[in-house]
């Protein structure tokens, strides 16, 4: 078995061939889905490795980054403003990315040094092959035809095979106990026996695994284009202050109150997501709306907890068809059809009027990023809206209503939750709309 291992070599490009070869590279990686959907990681990338191919050295400071790349004014303080030092920790992680992605090894390679925001540029050559001594694969195996098998000596050999292969280890005839009475006609039938069972015993296993994996895949299909590329995703949760006067006994608190609360259910939310975030290897960030700027959420991904109690879900959902419509009324609508709306019984308490949500994702140009929106009317369909976005049941109800994969699309969804004295019920699809 033959193996070679790569030797990466720092490298100046000196000629025009040299430096075309690094700028077809640069092309490549910035096509690829770790800068392509972002306008701040592609430009840094791209100033850096032009100018350095252009002996520009002097203008890879970062103050001098600042006001080239992100149009800061000359005096900027970059204590205080740390976007080229941030945007260049997020390129190194994501060339990394790139490259450990690589089916094939590139023969030029672009990164980024801890510390520094001078490109290295380094050739990759294959390296001397390592040889390994092993069995040719048709080794012959001793024979001697004056006798046959018994059978149960067949049976116990059969045996054998199968319970190695399907423990996983690699079989070899040379491997197989040896008998010297055995014809080959009799290996034959033995090995295709064996190979047989062990099929129907990975046919089997795939069955199962499939069965039981199959649901589950709908919520990562849901959540994967808002997870892709991302180590750290921003829940945003609305925050509420007590309101007698108001029907939910809440109402939204803004920036100027000291104390702010976030309802359980909105707790349980977060919870939820942070379950399938866990599972993705991707770290929970929990900030509220009212604390948070337009900037904390540029080039992030981030759930959207609460409608009414959170100014920024709001803001994004307005252009989509369904939406909370803004004011007192605290109602959703169809844009495509405005008569369609669908609001709590006023005429009932809080606590038993059934509820509605939308759940949404969608990519949104205003912060350049993802955008998951888990939401309700009330605080009870926000909790039903998370319940649904981390459900494989509920994926899978989806999907089916969706019309196919959803997992490339944005999609918008509609539900109708029951609340009993105060808790929150299974939720109902009441519409779908993908683009």
């Amino acid at each position: 078995m033959n193996s070679a291992h790569a030797i990466h070599e720092t490298w100046r490009p000196e000629t025009k061939q040299d430096r075309e070869a690094v700028l077809s590279e640069l092309e490549t990686i910035l096509a690829s889905p770790h800068f392509c959907n972002s306008k701040r990681y592609p430009a840094l990338l791209r100033f850096i490795v032009e100018n350095s191919l252009a002996d520009k050295a002097e203008l890879l400071k970062e103050r001098t980054l600042g006001v080239e790349v992100f149009d800061r004014p000359h005096d900027y303080d970059t204590n205080a403003d740390t976007v080229v030092r941030y945007t260049a920790g997020e390129v190194r992680k994501r060339l990394l990315l790139f490259y450990s992605e690589q089916s094939r090894p590139s023969p030029i390679r672009i990164s980024l040094p801890a510390g520094s925001y001078v490109p290295e540029f380094v050739q990759v050559h294959p390296g001397p092959p390592d040889t390994a001594s092993v069995a040719e694969p048709h080794a012959s195996i001793p024979s001697d035809t004056n006798s046959w098998l018994q059978t149960s000596a067949e049976a116990h050999e059969a045996g054998w095979i199968v319970a190695h292969a399907v423990a996983g280890e690699v079989l070899h005839p040379a491997a197989v106990p040896a008998i010297a009475e055995r014809t080959a006609g009799h290996r034959r039938l033995l090995w295709t026996a064996a190979i047989a069972l062990f099929l129907l015993a990975v046919a089997g296993g795939a069955w199962w695994w499939y069965g039981a994996n199959r649901a589950q895949s709908q919520v990562d299909a849901f959540w994967a284009p808002a997870l892709h590329g991302q180590h750290n995703f921003i829940i945003c949760t609305g925050s509420s202050v007590f309101a007698n006067n108001k029907y939910s006994g809440v109402e939204t608190a803004n920036r100027d109150i000291d104390y702010p609360f976030v309802s359980w259910q909105s707790v349980s939310a977060a919870v939820q997501i942070s379950g399938v975030l866990a599972r993705d290897g991707v770290n929970a960030q929990l900030v509220s709306a009212p604390s948070t700027a337009l900037t904390d959420l540029r080039e992030h991904s981030v759930a959207l907890l609460g409608a009414y109690n959170n100014q920024w879900t709001m803001n994004l959902q307005q252009p989509l068809r369904y939406y909370f419509q803004p004011g007192t009324d605290e109602i959703i609508v169809d844009r495509m059809q405005p008569q369609v709306q669908w609001k709590r019984d006023l005429s009932l308490p809080y606590s038993s009027a059934d509820d509605y949500a939308i759940v949404a994702r969608f990519r949104d140009s205003t912060i350049d990023g993802w955008v998951v929106v888990l939401a309700g009317v009330g605080r009870n369909g926000t909790e039903a809206a998370a319940d649904f976005a981390t459900s494989p049941h509920y994926m899978q109800l989806l999907r089916d209503r969706a019309g196919g994969d959803f997992s490339n699309r944005n999609i918008e969804a509609v539900l109708k939750i029951s609340v009993i004295q105060g808790k929150t019920g299974a939720p109902t699809i009441l519409a779908v709309y993908t683009w």
